[in-house]
């Protein structure tokens, strides 16, 4: 086998000969199913084919429902549209293109990309990313076929209470909005989850974080922010719904709740996904920025400085839309200085793009018009987002055409126009032809054009008067005009889709033998020959534009001169390195097709929605057989050691990790991350509540006895006694697994143990969920509690079975760690909870 790359870039070895058949085996071993059969593979090509035309599906249809809004106010006094229809239609659009085209686009891009741009064979977990899109795709279309039966929601894509409430929305429509889209921010967030540990544990050897193309890091960055704002609007979600069909009050305000508290929850979400959506084009931009002018791109450590900057700002702008709430003086200072100030680091972006552009010779295809139709439009909607961000000028223009205007500005030209760029950049790497420039040029003419068209006569319209969210005005009050140009604008920009999706429909092809490859002359990893397997073999990176800098680097990756150039196991494979210097540390085994990864996401998608139409029974068997599902396709994940293999270059790898070396470890650490989020967001609420309405707060001499709070901790505490007893008897071999066996069902027995009895205090000293907002959330407290319980005895359960026949011991016990994990988890937030129910009343509260 021959040697990796030496350090210098110029000295290559000529590949030596490979074994006979290795190719061979190689294909077949990734060789996927075809026909029908194809729902089960799990290759991420495939699944991102699957995922950008799932997210333009959306985004097409979400683009249908804007022409019926713009038709319905074309001309004053329209009956084109009922109210209710229109209220439909209008909160459709804009949940369809946030929810379902926004994030989920830019999160399959990222898995499309990212394992061919970080060198790897895929991403470390196939079927959670399958199952992710499949959960997306199933409960995206249930929901928006909602419409058709007259039960969409119709409370805006925000979703505000009271309005969502049963007293003014008694229908199911926003039961609808509630758990279909608590169900599919849930699968944003397995996708997250896949995209971190991917880019920090499967880069190519030797691309250290310095080196990492721009776009993986804002892919990082995203995916990051997913992690920690996403929680809070399925927390919004869970509330509401709790509320809907409980009569639990978190929102009522004459009970002890607060409308204000989903505004907080919903925007400390919203405003950041804004970001969620803005970097992954930003970085889109920044790759395809320095191949078409030739030059590599200026600033990018400061670039990535910036990137990071803004991700840690957008957590403190979401004040930004309440303005007008009656928010205390000092804090809205202090939320417009943050507004204001998150406009730095975009601006250091725009510059260093402007800065590439210069320095060396801008060619001008279909992909760069884009881009410079990015900077346009997104730098005009930058202005007026810092314009609303002074709270004197927020104060005339919210809930106007104005904000409307910046939104679209912001949002269609900081993603749509770069994700537009991006398909006509990278479909040469996976297209046997690239896509018509001609036709691209009328596209961008038209979409150009008919953007501005559409969206710049709104901010005069918002100035003059127009309120948003209205579906017919009176004549005669300067609105006509400017809603007419804003309706052909919309019709000219769908016009310059319509050209897109000819030109997509007449050149891109997927299945050819070979995609047209790198048409460009590019810098990074993706436009090495690709196939089915991605690379032929996993090249060590020394340079940060590889391609560049390693000119032979594509004909010695494709003669299989680099690591792992077959397979070794008779598996899917790819190399896991360090998570900074990417260094080789061991050798993960993939997972292929299947079907039950499909089934889990069927059956997790049905129970949320029967639970919207009150098919409660049918929801719980849904939901029993997704469980089933789930740890079916968990059984064969974690395939015992298959010794020391060697990947080339002398350098020879374990087959099997355990503990924080492996990527199951680092997995699970963010999903806790998610959970301690969740909970965190839980916490501001129950604090905001105190700090609101004091006074529907219970007396010491109302609050339950602290026997239960005791006796809980002490469940709390035996539980942990047994999770180190099991953690030390793994170790002691066969002979202890019965042992093992009954520590195990001890310790979850007891865990579960202890919140029942928190439980049955609470309602002894005859607090009712009812009641009051504070009941609601020491209830509330209860069911996240019992949300994290419920997977560890799962977790559990499932370990004592793979321990009973064989499948769990000291050596091979990936999921041992898990559980471990996650039941320590458990017992820290149970008695964080126990202390904030109890305790903090009891310190608060009057005699």
């Amino acid at each position: 086998m021959s040697a990796p790359r030496p350090a210098s870039a110029t000295e290559l070895p000529s590949p030596l000969p490979r074994p006979e058949g290795e190719l061979e085996q190689l294909a077949t071993v990734w060789k996927g199913p075809k026909g029908w059969r194809v729902i089960g593979e799990v290759n991420n090509t495939i699944i991102g084919y699957f995922y950008i035309a799932a997210a333009f599906l959306f985004f097409l249809l979400a683009g249908i429902l804007g022409l019926l809004i713009r038709l319905q106010l074309a001309v004053p006094g329209n009956d084109f549209l009922s109210q209710d229809t229109y209220n439909q239609i209008f909160t459709m659009h804009g949940t369809v293109m946030m929810f379902l085209f926004a994030v989920p686009a830019v999160e399959a891009v990222g898995i499309l990309l990212l394992p061919q741009m970080l060198g790897a064979r895929d991403l470390p977990f196939p079927r959670l990313g399958a199952f992710a899109f499949w959960a997306y795709f199933i409960g995206g279309s249930v929901f928006f076929c909602t419409l058709f039966f007259g039960v969409a929601p119709s409370g805006g894509w925000f979703m505000y209470p009271p309005l969502t409430g049963t007293r003014f929305s008694p229908g199911i429509g926003a039961d609808w909005w509630l758990l279909g889209i608590g169900f599919i921010e849930i699968s944003a967030i397995a996708g997250a989850i896949e995209i971190i540990v991917g880019v920090l544990r499967t880069r190519a050897p030797g691309m250290t974080l310095a080196r990492m193309p721009i776009f993986a890091w804002t892919m990082l960055i995203f995916a990051g922010m997913i992690v920690f704002a996403f929680p809070a609007v399925i927390l919004a979600t869970i509330l509401l719904e709790l509320e809907r069909a409980f009569d639990w009050p978190f929102f009522i305000a004459e009970r002890g709740g607060d409308p204000l508290l989903w505004q907080h929850l919903f925007w400390f979400f919203g405003h950041p996904e804004v970001y969620i959506i803005f970097l992954p084009a930003a970085g889109m931009v920044s790759m395809i920025v320095p191949t078409m002018a030739g030059t590599p791109l200026v600033g990018y450590r400061l670039i990535v400085v910036a990137l990071i900057a803004v991700g840690f700002f957008s957590f403190g702008l979401w004040v930004h839309h309440m303005f007008t709430t009656g928010i205390p003086a000092r804090s809205l200072g202090f939320f417009s200085a943050a507004s204001m100030a998150v406009a730095i680091p975009s601006g250091i972006q725009v510059f260093a793009w402007i800065a590439t552009i210069a320095a060396g010779r801008l060619k001008l295809p279909v992909a760069s018009l884009f881009v410079i139709g990015f900077l346009v439009i997104f730098t005009l909607g930058g202005l007026t987002g810092v314009m609303v961000a002074m709270v004197p000028f927020d104060r005339q223009a919210h809930d106007s055409y104005f904000v409307v205007a910046h939104l679209h500005y912001v949002l269609f030209g900081g993603m749509v126009f770069p994700l537009f760029a991006a398909v006509y950049y990278w479909t040469p790497a996976f297209s046997t032809r690239p896509l018509s420039e001609r036709l691209g040029r009328w596209a961008f003419g038209l979409i150009f054009a008919g953007f501005n068209i559409a969206f710049l006569p709104m901010h005069v319209t918002g100035l003059i008067g127009m309120p948003r969210r209205v579906y017919t005005y009176p004549a005669g009050i300067g609105w006509d005009g400017l809603n007419m140009v804003s309706t052909i604008g919309a019709f000219i920009l769908a016009a310059g889709i319509l050209v897109f999706l000819i030109d997509v429909a007449r050149n891109m092809r997927l299945t050819g033998s070979h995609p047209a490859g790198d048409v460009w002359g590019a810098n990074s990893l993706e436009w090495l020959p690709n196939h089915e397997y991605a690379t032929r073999s996993i090249p060590r990176v020394i340079e940060r534009d590889p391609l560049w800098q390693q000119p032979n680097l594509a004909r010695d990756v494709e003669a299989g001169g680099y690591y792992l150039p077959g397979t070794l196991t008779g598996a899917r494979e790819t190399i896991v390195t360090s998570p900074i210097e990417a260094e080789p540390q061991y050798l993960m085994r993939l997972s292929g097709p299947g079907y039950a990864h499909v089934s889990a996401a069927l059956f997790t998608a049905s129970f949320f929605l029967l639970l919207t139409v009150k098919a409660v029974t049918l929801a719980a068997i849904c939901g029993v057989l997704a469980v089933i599902s789930i740890l079916v396709w968990m059984w064969d994940s974690d395939p015992p050691s298959a010794g020391k293999v060697d990947i080339g270059g002398g350098i020879v790898l374990p087959t099997y990790a355990s503990g924080p070396a492996s990527h199951s470890w680092w997995a699970v650490v963010i999903l806790l991350l998610v959970a301690a989020a969740l909970y965190l967001s839980y916490l501001f609420g129950f604090l905001y509540l105190w700090t609101i309405a004091p006074e529907g707060w219970p007396r010491r001499s109302d609050l339950p006895s602290p026997a239960s709070a005791w006796l809980s901790f002490a469940a709390f505490g035996f539980s942990s006694v047994l999770l180190a007893g099991a953690h030390h008897l793994l170790g002691r071999g066969a002979r202890h697994t019965g042992l093992l066996t009954l520590v195990l069902l001890a310790g979850i027995t007891a865990l579960a143990g202890g919140l029942a009895l928190d439980l049955i205090g609470h309602w002894r000293s005859g607090l009712r969920p009812q009641a009051s907002g504070y009941a609601a959330m020491v209830y509330a407290n209860a069911a996240l509690q019992a949300q994290i319980i419920a997977a560890v005895v799962i977790i559990a359960l499932f370990a004592v079975a793979r321990l009973l026949v064989g499948r769990l011991d000291g050596s091979r016990r990936v999921v041992f760690d898990v559980l471990m994990l996650l039941w320590a988890y458990a017992i820290g937030q149970a008695s964080f909870g126990l202390l904030l129910t109890h305790g903090f009343p009891r310190l608060v509260a009057e005699p």
